[in-house]
């Protein structure tokens, strides 16, 4: 297999640690492309009509896109216990929350550092930034991970790392979400997929 790749995605990073999680990392070929809605890459839109990354060639060579659909492939093909809980409707709903977090979280970027200045529009970003934080108080309030990690931990994991680079939002706040991730971080697939790299809009 081979995952379209972007070292500092927080949606392809999360597909990639669970791949790791589900110990078929090294069954994937890791291939990284630049994407932005400025940038066209034609070799991602040729398999993706959103042009956008991860995207996740099968062995028969079908492209399999959005990290949630990837993950659910994903763990079809180990032989290990499922990374996607028996309760799905509750998994996808911290996914759901955590991708949404990594979203308002790029959304903000676009208004403080990637759209030229002139054109930010500074109440759109503090909207976009009080999601974010929005996102992380209900993590902190409710979020209660399994000790085994499965696809909550890992998309809520992946999210929050991504914040804290892209220093988006600071996670004092929020001692035991904080405290939590820190731990998570250590993980060998955490480790394997550590965010690099700045996005490249022109």
């Amino acid at each position: 297999m081979k995952l379209l790749y972007q070292t500092h995605s927080p949606f392809a990073r999360k597909a990639l640690v669970f791949a790791y999680e589900a110990g078929l990392s090294g069954h994937i070929e890791v291939v990284h492309h630049e994407t932005s809605p400025t940038l066209r890459n034609d070799a991602v839109f040729a398999l993706n009509p959103l042009g956008k990354v991860p995207v996740l060639i099968t062995d028969e060579g079908e492209a399999i896109f959005d990290s949630g659909v990837i993950c659910q492939y994903l763990d079809t093909l180990h032989g290990g216990p499922p990374l996607i809980p028996a309760d799905r409707i509750a998994a996808l709903r911290w996914q759901a929350v955590a991708d949404g977090i990594s979203e308002a979280g790029i959304l903000v970027r676009w208004e403080t550092t990637r759209r030229p200045e002139h054109l930010r529009y500074p109440p759109l970003g503090a909207g976009h930034l009080a999601k974010v934080a929005e996102g992380c108080a209900y993590l902190e309030a409710r979020f209660e991970p399994a000790q085994m990690p499965g696809l909550p931990e890992i998309a809520v994991a992946t999210a929050l790392s991504w914040i804290a680079f892209r220093e988006t939002h600071v996670l004092g706040a929020y001692p035991r979400l904080a405290a939590w991730t820190d731990a998570f971080e250590r993980r060998p697939s955490m480790r394997a997929t550590t965010l690099v790299g700045e996005t490249l809009d022109a």
